[in-house]
């Protein structure tokens, strides 16, 4: 089993592989209960961001690691890939700066 830094390592790994741009990991571990990292890219073309979440996706499965799910493929604005500790998010630049995941995040407080 592989833990949360090693998939965050292979996730950014893989991106860079591709050249994905712009390459952030969010730790949200003290926020949500439902991950611990958020690896967040950008691609070039819907072409290129299906092509880094796929990478991320093959990488894990070469590790013995089963990805548990894959979201957005189709439309290849925001590819989702859930590593379960770490959640690899892959967006053009113009999806990435509307939905602003890094501040969202950095901005949130976990609610007691």
């Amino acid at each position: 089993m592989l833990s949360v830094d090693q998939l965050e390592q292979l996730a950014v790994d893989a991106l860079e592989a591709l050249k994905g741009n712009e390459i952030t990991v969010v730790d949200v571990s003290e926020m949500t209960d439902v991950t611990s990292k958020l690896v967040i890219a950008s691609g070039t073309s819907n072409r290129h961001v299906r092509s880094l979440a796929e990478n991320v996706a093959m990488e894990a499965k070469r590790a013995d690691y089963q990805p548990l799910g894959r979201e957005g493929e189709d439309s290849g604005e925001w590819v989702l890939v859930d590593l379960g500790e770490v959640v690899v998010h892959v967006m053009l630049p113009e999806t990435r700066d509307y939905y602003n995941l890094e501040k969202f995040w950095t901005d949130f407080k976990r609610e007691e």
